[in-house]
């Protein structure tokens, strides 16, 4: 790996957002459509706890939430119209048992330390469903960028969680809700660049995506490099082009429902 381990901000997962996050919230806005299929599944709840926050992607507005985030980085990134979000970790929830109707976490489970503690935390605390945002390791790879980036997305799998680890964790069951991803996609994860690849041409639209984080900066470099090439050359879109005006993608990201 070559995380950086410079100015670190109490990140608690293998990323050090100290160093990545600074400009995380200029290309991760929360995306309305996934904002409303998250949202339709946390039901009536009135009482929402939101774990590895970060900036406050996907926080609803119209219910009571609390924030649990431990990198001061992406705290003070924070909307003003969203609560402070307090320091911790998932591992160790500060609150008492079944102290919220719903719970979730977005895009952050595939980076806590103690995957199987912060879950059972999260089912702990939590009266109702149990909401995850994240990716099917095993369907990572499929995305185009993989025969750019090899190294970055086959590291990014290897960090996401299994449908059964995430099931054992939560001592429960869990069903599985494709996301469809939309070509003008706010939040800006890889997959999210489907249709526009120049994007991924963007240092900070990288940085913005941890797992760009974990490879050699010179294997990055010839990474961007290649995609710039076959950009240029117009290979990319004898390939792929038809992406372009594809209205979404139906790639690896999941809401993982626990009720």
């Amino acid at each position: 790996m070559t995380r950086d381990t410079k100015q670190n901000d109490g990140s608690a997962g293998d990323a050090n957002y100290g160093v990545i996050g600074t400009r995380y919230s200029q290309y991760r806005n929360p995306e309305p459509k996934i904002a409303a299929l998250i949202h339709s599944y946390l039901g009536d709840a009135k009482t929402v706890l939101n774990v590895g926050a970060g900036a406050g992607s996907y926080e609803p507005i119209d219910r009571d939430v609390t924030a649990v985030e431990p990198s001061a980085t992406m705290r003070a990134q924070r909307p003003s119209h969203l609560s402070p979000a307090i320091e911790a970790i998932a591992e160790a929830l500060p609150f008492d048992d079944k102290s919220f109707d719903a719970s979730m976490a977005t895009f952050t489970i595939h980076q806590w330390k103690d995957l199987s503690r912060g879950l059972a935390e999260m089912r702990r605390v939590t009266r109702g469903p149990v909401l995850l945002l994240s990716c099917v390791p095993e369907e990572v790879c499929a995305f185009w960028l993989h025969d750019y980036a090899p190294k970055v997305l086959e590291t990014e799998a290897r960090r996401y969680p299994t449908r059964a680890a995430i099931e054992a964790g939560l001592a429960q069951p869990v069903e599985l809700v494709p996301v469809p991803i939309p070509l003008t996609c706010q939040d800006g994860f890889n997959e999210a660049y489907y249709g526009r690849p120049e994007m991924l041409l963007d240092p900070g639209a990288r940085t913005s995506c941890s797992a760009w984080s974990f490879v050699a900066p010179e294997t990055a470099d010839a990474y961007v490099a290649h995609l710039a090439q076959d950009l240029a050359s117009g290979a990319w879109d004898t390939t792929y082009g038809t992406l372009r005006t594809a209205p979404f993608y139906h790639g690896s990201l999941y809401v993982f429902v626990s009720r």
